[in-house]
């Protein structure tokens, strides 16, 4: 139950009579479940609720200072004269201040500097003879990065702080398992109605607030025995201790998919990097994206092997988190059924693995970022010529070209090393997949044409270990379909066409008989640009999910008609989840939603 607003503040008044240690919170929307309502924000600072992190409910306060611009957000309030007060915040961020003005006495301030974990704020003050409102705010500041803000608490009047946790919650069951997720239940707490929510600890990682009784864990592992525990917490922030651990076991699953729910959002985080989007802590990600792909993993030469991946540095980004905190937002984010892989390549970073020794140390230096950072598995995103064929070499089961047969073999190395539930996912452009249906080999430019096709023996040769392929319909030019027609990225049309290809299979031109097989659905999600900032092909909302219907549903399709219906089609992948905030979330918030609408 939601106990916020005039409903939370009458019960509030009622459980008073019976546990004065409870005070009554008298802000509005303090923990910005309804936005910024109530609140007044500076106007360059970007001030929104979002909806992670947070602390308590579903969403909090971010906000950016600007110039000079700290961002702060502010309420006035009406108090009592020559009365306590009791002011609390939970804050994330390089430095935040908590603070209220016009107090008829000495205005009070604090602040801290807690980084990507939430800490409370808390400080006092007492209002003058003739005082009948108080300002209180909460802000950063300059040049400190975003922070965030969630369950401000100002007690009164009277000001007896409330300092008394609610009780433990009762017995914690696990049931309803799938090869994915688990149902979590327990006992509501005894001071219930001064429970403001629950919080839920898997494996005891970072714990998800929920308002309920109840919580589905989701994007589990398959087989695999999780343990939970449960607290209570009140609006002041006080929590009860844990209750007793309980297990359960999600069921067999296949497909070596890592335990991701059937419909899944992929991004790209710029984590090396800095460009015009801006860079995001991955504290910040927003909960829609399932996997998270740590963008990039670069070669100390296009032939070594050597794979290295370094944050982006305090001089491109300002903001960018220690790495302790880099890590344990990581480690938070898998708390939460988020998958988290290191991705190789880029635009910038090619990768030839044309010998042995090349490959080995592939395999030696990417197992030991996945090592250093935990993380979850290997995203492959080879770009323009890391990957070819050898003049006559045509055979998809059995290539001969060393950059083919050694990526093969890496990362087959790097599935045995880590085991089932090692996520593989890959992000070939469309040039070198689906232009094999129109020439495969050398072709009139000679033997540069080879690439054309280059991604497929290596994706036929995993296909049994693969999580996913997201092939990236964008920066492409037009592509024949298995209808005959080129079509043209942007519209819906060209995401059917190209994913009805991985889909239904398609013979490869120029060589007779060899024909790449369909994989499975639910390998496959359809790769976007987040924003027209993003790359050439940016699709409206409301082109990618026609083009979703008529793959997943049989419904509203254009020109071209797929070969099959596809209900258990995956997902999306985009470049990128910074882009994607760039552009207001409209990728990440619109399709979320309608996934989440899907059987």
């Amino acid at each position: 139950m939601n106990l916020r607003g005039p409903v939370a503040l009458a019960l509030a008044l009622v459980a008073l009579h019976a546990t004065p240690a409870h005070a009554a919170n008298i802000l509005a929307n303090p923990g910005f479940e309804s936005g910024l309502s109530g609140w007044t924000c500076g106007t360059t600072s970007g001030a929104q609720a979002v909806s992670s992190p947070v602390h308590g409910g579903a969403r909090a306060l971010q906000a950016t200072p600007q110039g000079s611009d700290y961002a702060r957000c502010q309420q006035s309030v009406t108090v009592k004269p020559n009365t306590a007060y009791q002011l609390s915040a939970w804050v994330q961020g390089n430095y935040v201040f908590l603070g209220a003005t016009g107090t008829g006495g000495t205005d009070p301030q604090t602040w801290g500097a807690p980084g990507a974990a939430w800490s409370q704020l808390k400080t006092s003050f007492t209002t003058g003879p003739s005082t009948t409102s108080v300002t209180v705010y909460v802000n950063g500041w300059y040049g400190q990065g975003a922070y965030l803000a969630d369950d401000v608490v100002l007690d009164g009047p009277g000001g007896t702080p409330d300092t008394q946790a609610p009780t433990v919650p009762g017995t914690v069951s696990v049931g309803g398992a799938t090869s994915s997720s688990l149902t979590v239940s327990w006992g509501a707490s005894t001071d219930n109605v001064g429970v403001a929510r629950y919080e839920v600890s898997r494996d005891g990682g970072a714990p998800v607030a929920v308002t309920g009784t109840s919580h589905q864990a989701t994007g589990l592992a398959a087989a695999t025995t999780y343990r939970f525990k449960v607290r209570a917490c009140d609006a002041a922030g006080n929590c009860s201790a844990y209750t007793p651990e309980a297990s359960g076991t999600t069921t067999s699953g296949g497909g070596g998919g890592g335990g991701l729910p059937k419909r899944v959002m992929v991004g790209y985080l710029h984590a090396s990097f800095a460009n015009g989007s801006g860079y995001i802590r991955m504290s910040e990600v927003p909960n829609e994206w399932d996997i998270i792909n740590l963008a990039f993993g670069e070669p100390t030469s296009v032939t070594s092997g050597d794979i290295r991946f370094r944050q982006c540095p305090a001089a491109e980004c300002p903001n960018v988190e220690p790495e302790a905190d880099f890590v344990a937002a990581i480690r938070a984010r898998q708390a939460q059924g988020k998958k988290v892989l290191i991705s190789i390549g880029g635009q910038n970073g090619q990768v030839q693995l044309t010998t042995a020794a090349a490959r080995d140390k592939f395999v030696e230096s990417v197992s030991a970022i996945i090592d250093r950072y935990g993380l979850d598995g290997l995203d492959i995103d080879f770009e323009g010529h890391s990957l070819y064929l050898n003049p006559g070499d045509t055979n998809l089961a059995n290539p001969t070209t060393p950059v083919v047969v050694n990526l093969i073999s890496a990362l087959r190395s790097l599935k045995s090393r880590y085991g089932a539930t090692f996520v593989l996912t890959m992000a070939p452009e469309t040039f070198f997949v689906q232009l094999g249906h129109q020439f495969y080999g050398p072709g009139p430019n000679g033997a540069a044409d080879s690439r054309s096709a280059s991604y497929l023996p290596v994706i036929h040769a995993l296909r049994n270990d693969l999580t996913l392929l997201h092939v990236q319909d964008y920066n492409s030019g037009p592509i024949m379909g298995l209808d005959g027609q080129y079509h043209t990225m942007g519209g819906h049309d060209f995401h059917v066409a190209m994913t009805d290809m991985l889909l239904a299979g398609f013979p490869i031109m120029g060589n007779a008989g060899n024909v790449f097989p369909p994989l499975r659905q639910d390998q496959v999600a359809i790769g976007l640009p987040a924003s027209p900032n993003a790359g050439n092909g940016f699709t409206t909302v409301a082109e990618v999910q026609k083009a979703f219907d008529c793959l997943a549903k049989g419904a509203n399709c254009g020109t071209y008609r797929p070969r099959g219906v596809y209900p258990n089609l995956r997902g999306l992948m985009t470049w990128s989840i910074n882009w994607d905030r760039y552009n207001g979330f409209e990728f990440s918030r619109s399709h979320r939603a309608y996934l989440n609408g899907l059987t």
